[in-house]
């Protein structure tokens, strides 16, 4: 049995992210997950991808993880536009008027997971394991966790990073609000005729939201179409044709005629909070902490700045020689994150709600809202600059 002083469960972005932040410190850590983190790239890009901010971009060049990255896989984009379908509001956001040549990347979520994994495996205070946890055996002062490999592994602080249906959390016995979103988000890459000129999109209809993200091919983007499960039914039993046709009535054809890339794919979203987040000698990050609605596209930035914020925090305590595995000093992080997730839960809550179906009163909000936000520069900027992560 080897011992080391922090297990993260969970090799995927949040876990490596946090993995790479504690390049520095001489904490010995083990990555656990049951496959290994990097995996070789499909051909063609792949729908699973995130909107990467420039506050966690800024990051990762600091960790010296960004050089690992494919960048032929990543795209930065530098205007978004936002609009209503039903009504007379939109709105365009622009980086150079943030003073920025981007205002975040698409990226395909495995082309990250590769080059925060290929950063992480030549740091000396980290190993990756590939292994499945079968128990869990919690002491006062280390957790011991028995693999699948026939191995064991003890630890002075397990961090949960495996995700929304975390074991981790399960184990743990930290109980969670959970809220169904009533939206089913189908995801897909589709072929436009007209180019994306690096703007990311998104379209408000009375059924959902539907975000074109533009990919490092010129004409082609990734959509993430959020509808009520009635609606997304009948889009998944749409042949290919029907379905993009829909697919450009609702966005407008705002990029021309579109053909599909990948399958299609639909999952439906829901809302999930873990009411704790740490104990002694447990700790959670990212969607094991919590899961958003995908309309902001900001569930991997919110993951990844809880694994810098704890990074920061067992540093601090490692340097003042204090037990990273105590709930008392874990609670710094545990408040500061419970607020952030809070604040975003909230906020997507109050998008959905203003922007979810056909009201008339809620359709003059809308267009007035965007119309203003889009005149008033102060207002404007606070939003772009959030959105950047800044």
């Amino acid at each position: 049995m080897q011992h080391v002083d922090i297990a993260i469960v969970g090799g995927g972005i949040v876990g490596l992210t946090l993995a790479a932040a504690l390049k520095k410190s001489e904490l010995n850590i083990a990555v656990i997950d049951k496959k290994a983190s990097h995996q070789p790239l499909a051909e063609k890009p792949t729908a699973r991808v995130s909107a990467i901010n420039q506050a966690n971009i800024a990051a990762l060049q600091q960790l010296d993880v960004w050089e690992h990255v494919q960048q032929d896989r990543a795209s930065a984009y530098t205007h978004m536009h936002v609009w209503d379908k039903d009504s007379f509001g939109d709105i365009y956001f622009a980086c150079d008027e943030m003073g920025s040549d981007a205002l975040g990347v698409i990226m395909e979520n495995q082309a990250l997971v590769n080059g925060l994994s290929d950063a992480v495996s030549v740091q000396p205070n980290v190993q990756l394991v590939t292994a499945g946890i079968e128990r869990v055996l919690a002491g006062p002062n280390q957790t011991m966790l028995m693999l699948d490999n026939n191995d064991a592994l003890s630890c002075r602080l397990l961090v949960g990073a495996d995700g929304g249906n975390s074991y981790v959390r399960k184990q743990a016995g930290f109980p969670i609000t959970f809220k169904d979103y009533e939206h089913t988000a189908i995801v897909a890459n589709i072929r436009t005729k007209e180019p994306h000129n690096k703007v990311a999109r998104q379209a408000f209809t009375p059924t959902g939201p539907l975000a074109l993200l533009p990919m490092a091919d010129p004409h082609v983007c990734s959509i993430v179409w959020s509808q009520s499960p009635d609606a997304a039914g009948a889009l998944m039993n749409m042949d290919d044709t029907d379905f993009c046709n829909a697919l450009s009535a609702a966005s407008n054809s705002v990029l021309g005629t579109a053909s599909l890339e990948t399958q299609r794919v639909s999952f439906p979203l829901t809302m999930r909070y873990a009411r704790e987040w740490a104990k002694n000698g447990v700790v959670l990050v990212g969607d094991a902490a919590h899961t958003i609605h995908p309309l902001a596209g900001q569930g991997a930035n919110l993951g990844m700045q809880d694994a810098l914020a704890l990074a920061e925090l067992l540093m601090q305590l490692e340097a003042l020689n204090k037990d990273i595995g105590l709930h008392k000093h874990l609670r710094p992080y545990e408040r500061s994150r419970k607020t952030e997730a809070m604040k975003m839960i909230a906020a997507m809550d109050g998008f959905k709600f203003l922007f979810d179906g056909d009201d008339p009163i809620k359709k003059l909000i809308r267009g007035i809202g965007l119309t203003a936000t889009n005149k008033l520069d102060v207002v404007k900027n606070a939003f772009v600059s959030h959105a950047m992560g800044l």
